[in-house]
C-alpha cells in the first residue's frame, strides 16, 4: 500500500458555493470486486460496477494514443488532467483544485463564454450520391427530413436495437454528411455496414476538429469573431454556417454539449491550422472574459445530455436511457419514418411491447436529487442504489454532480423499470419515489436519501425535442 498522505480539511469561500478538499480515501483493494445483486440478466457483459475506481499500477499510453491539433494548446491554457476518449487525449481539469476546480469553471459557463477542446469528437464524412440513403439507413430518425447546412442530434442503433453511439450529424451538403462522434469506434461500423458496397459512397474519417463556444456571452464573442459572415440572429438551432475563423475555413453549427447557449467551431485541415483558429477565439474572447475549460459535465448533467459509455452503451436500448423519442422520429413531433434502418424491427417490437405494459428490459435510466456533501468533481466509478428501506443494490449512477443552484447533488442513474410513460408514450422514472445512495465516504458515511425527479433538472437555452411536449 502506498503511504497516505496527511492532509487537513480545507474550506475556501467563493460567492455562491463552498471549495472543499477532502482527506484521500484508504482503499482495501482486496475488497473492490464485482457487485453481483442489480439485475443485469438483460445483458451479454453485465457492468462490472466496481471496474473503474482507485488502481495500485501505473496506467501506460502506447502510441494507439494520439494527440489532437488542439493539445499543445489546452496545455498551454492550464490543462493538469485529461482521459482518454476516441483514443484521443481529452482534457478534464484546467482549475486545479486547490484554486476552486471544476467549479469554478461551472461558473465561467454559467456567468460568461468558455472554450472547450473537443478534439475527440472525430469527424466520419460519408460522401457520395447514396449519402442520404445510407445515412437514412443507419439512423433511427429520418434522414431525408434533415437540410443541407442542418445538423440533428441522432443515434446509431444495431440490429437488436443497442445503442450505438449518439453523435451531432451535419448535413453540409446535399451529398455530405458529417458524424460528430461519441466515443466509439463507429467510423469502422459505418464502413462494415457498406463492405458490400451497395450504397454509392465514401466513408472516412476527415481533419475537422471542432472546439465548443458555450455560456451566455457565446453569441456576442461569435459576432466579434466571425462579423457579418453569418446572420447569427437568424440562425436556427442546429443550424450550420461556412466561415472563417483566424482566416481558416470553419464550419459553425449552433449547438453544443452543455444546454447552455452556444456555437461548435470545426476547423477544416485542423493538423495544419489549429493555432490560427484557436489563438483567434482567445483574441475576441478578451473583452468577454472568456475561459478555456474542460467539457462542462455538471451543466450537461443538469441538462440530462447523455455521455455513451457512461449513460448507455450498445447494451442499452433508446426507450430504457429516454431516447425513445427518436425511435421512428420523421420531424416535427412526428414517429412515423416509414424506410427500413438498423435495428427497426427490435425497436417497432419493443415500442408495442411497452405500449402494452410489458416490460421488455431490467433497468430504466431516470434523474435524482440526493443528499450528502456536494460532489464536486468526476465520479470514477459507479455509486450503488438500494430501495428506501436500504438493503443489496438493485441500481447504480452513472452521472453525479453537485447543482449550485439547487443546492443539492443531481444524478442520473438506473432503477428497476416500472412501466411508467410520459404524455408521448415514452418510458419515463417514476417520480417521487424514494431510494439510498450508497456514496463514497468523503460524500457521507451512511446512505444518503436520494428521490427520482424528471430530467432535465434545468431547462436547456435551445430545449431539444426530448423536452418538449408534441
Amino acid at each position: 500500500m502506498p503511504k497516505k498522505i496527511k492532509k487537513t480539511k480545507k474550506i475556501k469561500k467563493n460567492k455562491k458555493f463552498k471549495v472543499i478538499s477532502f482527506k484521500p480515501e484508504k482503499v482495501d483493494y482486496n475488497k473492490v470486486k464485482h457487485e453481483t445483486s442489480v439485475d443485469q440478466s438483460d445483458r451479454q457483459v453485465p457492468y462490472n460496477l466496481r471496474q473503474s475506481g482507485p488502481t495500485k499500477v501505473e496506467m501506460l499510453i502506447s502510441t494507439r494514443v494520439r494527440k489532437s491539433p488542439y493539445w499543445h494548446l489546452s496545455m498551454q491554457a492550464g490543462c493538469w488532467r485529461a482521459t482518454v476518449y476516441n483514443r484521443i487525449y481529452h482534457p478534464r481539469g484546467y482549475v486545479r483544485p486547490e484554486k476552486g476546480g471544476a467549479m469554478v469553471e461551472y461558473q465561467a459557463i454559467k456567468k460568461h463564454v468558455t472554450m472547450w477542446n473537443v478534439a475527440v469528437e472525430r469527424q466520419i464524412r460519408v460522401k457520395g450520391p447514396d449519402a442520404e440513403k445510407f445515412t437514412d439507413y443507419v439512423i433511427t430518425r429520418d434522414a431525408t427530413k434533415i437540410s443541407t447546412m442542418r445538423g440533428r442530434y441522432v443515434i446509431l442503433c444495431n440490429y437488436k436495437g443497442g445503442v450505438l453511439n449518439d453523435p451531432v450529424l451535419m448535413r453540409v451538403a446535399d451529398d455530405e454528411f458529417w458524424f460528430s462522434l461519441s466515443d466509439s469506434d463507429i467510423g469502422l461500423y459505418l464502413q462494415g455496414v457498406n463492405a458490400d458496397k451497395r450504397f454509392n459512397v465514401e466513408i472516412d474519417e476527415i481533419d475537422a476538429c471542432p472546439v465548443q463556444i458555450q455560456g451566455p456571452k457565446s453569441k456576442a464573442l461569435m459576432n466579434d469573431l466571425i462579423g457579418d459572415q453569418v446572420d447569427l440572429d437568424n440562425m436556427p438551432f442546429y443550424g450550420l454556417a461556412e466561415a472563417k475563423v483566424g482566416g481558416r475555413s470553419c464550419v459553425i453549427s449552433q449547438s453544443g454539449f452543455s444546454g447552455e447557449a452556444g456555437y461548435e467551431i470545426y476547423l477544416r485541415n485542423a493538423t495544419l491550422y489549429a493555432e490560427d483558429m484557436w489563438n483567434a477565439v482567445l483574441k475576441a474572447g478578451k473583452k468577454h472574459k472568456l475561459m478555456v475549460i474542460a467539457p462542462a459535465h455538471h451543466r450537461r448533467i443538469q441538462a440530462g445530455i447523455l455521455s455513451w459509455g457512461q449513460d448507455m452503451d450498445h447494451e442499452h436500448n433508446p426507450f430504457q436511457c429516454n431516447l425513445g423519442y427518436q425511435v421512428s422520429l420523421s420531424g416535427k413531433g412526428e414517429w412515423n419514418k416509414k424506410t427500413d434502418y438498423v435495428g427497426k424491427e427490435a425497436l417497432e417490437k419493443m415500442k408495442e411491447q411497452i405500449k402494452s405494459g410489458e416490460k421488455p428490459y431490467k433497468l430504466q435510466l431516470v434523474g435524482l436529487e440526493l443528499g450528502g456533501k456536494p460532489i464536486e468533481d468526476y465520479a470514477n466509478d459507479f455509486y450503488l442504489i438500494s430501495n428506501a428501506n436500504g438493503g443489496k443494490p438493485i441500481g447504480y449512477i452513472t452521472s453525479p454532480w453537485y447543482h449550485p443552484e439547487k443546492g443539492t447533488n443531481i444524478a442520473m442513474g438506473y432503477v428497476p423499470y416500472e412501466g411508467n410513460l410520459n404524455a408521448n408514450g415514452f418510458p419515463t422514472g417514476n417520480f417521487g419515489k424514494k431510494y439510498k445512495v450508497h456514496l463514497p465516504k468523503k460524500y457521507s458515511n451512511k446512505p444518503v436519501d436520494a428521490v427520482v425527479v424528471p430530467i432535465p433538472f434545468t431547462q436547456s437555452f435551445n430545449a431539444n425535442t426530448r423536452e418538449v411536449k408534441n
